[in-house]
């Protein structure tokens, strides 16, 4: 790697860093370039350089939000356990990273791209990757459930998982008391996992 390819890999860590702290202690809808620029020592023009624009730098700190919600699911821990306790895992993982990362994790759902702007594949893909983990023990739960029908599925109980959490953190009037989200949200896995199974019997 060149000289010159060096200094821009080091201007994109720092930019990427200085507007992942900035979104962590403003929020997204906060965020500005010469702000992000100014915290990063450089020209507002280096952004431009470094990522396309603020939207790209943005899914760029999406990704890193992505990944460190991944690595705190713990899956490798619950692997040999019940589909049904892996689903409470992850329902468990996902609620205690939200609590813990609260603008970022706000950031992923809050960002939205312009209308003539797709969002890249690889960032898809790795929205697509969380949603498989999902898929994988409703794999075991109903087996006979195509593949089709199984992605739907774990989008729709990522659904009702992420809603829960929204309006409670967010003190929406139909948010449940928070010292009751916890265990609200591992019971209500519990049950669909049941009817899952029960499902299957029949």
């Amino acid at each position: 790697m060149g000289r010159r390819e060096d200094k821009r890999e080091d201007l994109k860590a720092r930019l990427l860093e200085a507007a992942r702290d900035r979104i962590e202690r403003d929020g997204v809808a906060n965020l500005r370039a010469r702000d992000v620029t100014q915290d990063a020592g450089c020209a507002l023009g280096g952004l431009y350089s470094a990522y396309t624009d603020l939207n790209d730098l943005i899914i760029h700190v999406n990704s890193t939000t992505l990944k460190a919600l991944e690595q705190s699911l713990a899956l490798a821990g619950v692997k040999d356990r019940s589909p049904t306790d892996r689903l409470r895992n992850l329902g468990q993982g996902y609620l205690k990273f939200a609590m813990a990362n609260r603008n970022l994790w706000k950031a992923l759902f809050e960002h939205a791209l312009p209308a003539d702007t797709p969002s890249p594949q690889w960032h898809l893909d790795e929205h697509l990757f969380l949603l498989s983990i999902i898929a994988e023990p409703l794999r075991e739960l109903q087996p006979e459930m195509s593949d089709e029908d199984r992605a739907v599925r774990a989008r729709t109980l990522f659904g009702a998982v992420h809603g829960i959490i929204s309006i409670t953190l967010e003190a929406r009037f139909v948010g449940l008391p928070p010292e009751r989200l916890e265990r609200e949200l591992d019971e209500i896995i519990i049950m669909i996992a049941a009817g899952a199974a029960v499902m299957r019997r029949d």
